[in-house]
């Protein structure tokens, strides 16, 4: 099976996709120099954009992986976050800048706990990184301070992104076709 083949369209190659992480470490490294920065990935989906993104950075940096989940009986309406997986080193007085591979609802994200939560454990500065906006979904206000691309509401994986686990590896962002995840 050629995963390829699920892809209606393709909204983002794979070479706008290295251009794009190129100008997002150089505006990185730009605002960040001579400070002590560490990058918090949100698993699972960040990571590719994680890995390519800390190599465009030419400051030094450091990097982890927080992993959050949604839980309740309606966890879209309860909007309770719980952390799965801690980050490992101590963020106080360092420069934090959280990488999500799409913003869309705003729920996972939920500045309210995740981005709270790294303030409370007194970081310098916690900022915001998202490979993909998608603002038509929108639910909660989540400040996005450096923003690789705006997405139509479209169900798009590829890049780390997933449905049901799979299509993470493709190289590009293409968009689901509607039969494959029963949306059509």
């Amino acid at each position: 099976m050629d995963l390829r083949d699920d892809i209606a369209q393709i909204l983002v190659k794979e070479d706008e996709i290295a251009s794009r992480v190129a100008e997002l470490g150089d505006q990185i490294s730009r605002d960040y120099q001579g400070k002590q920065l560490i990058l918090v990935g949100v698993l699972k989906g960040a990571a590719i954009f994680l890995a390519d993104l800390v190599r465009a950075i030419s400051i030094p940096v450091s990097y982890d992986f927080v992993a959050i989940s949604s839980y309740g009986a309606d966890s879209k309406a309860s909007g309770v976050v719980r952390i799965i997986k801690d980050w490992d080193d101590s963020v106080v007085s360092k420069h934090v800048l959280v990488i999500e591979d799409i913003v869309d609802t705003g729920w996972t994200l939920r500045l309210s706990y995740l981005l709270e939560n790294l303030r409370s454990r007194k970081a310098a500065s916690v900022r915001v990184c998202a490979l993909l906006d998608k603002p038509s979904r929108r639910e909660m206000g989540v400040p996005i301070d450096y923003n690789g691309f705006l997405v139509e509401d479209k169900y798009v994986v590829g890049y780390g992104l997933d449905y049901n686990g799979a299509y993470r590896s493709l190289p590009f962002i293409g968009v689901l076709k509607p039969e494959v995840y029963g949306g059509g």
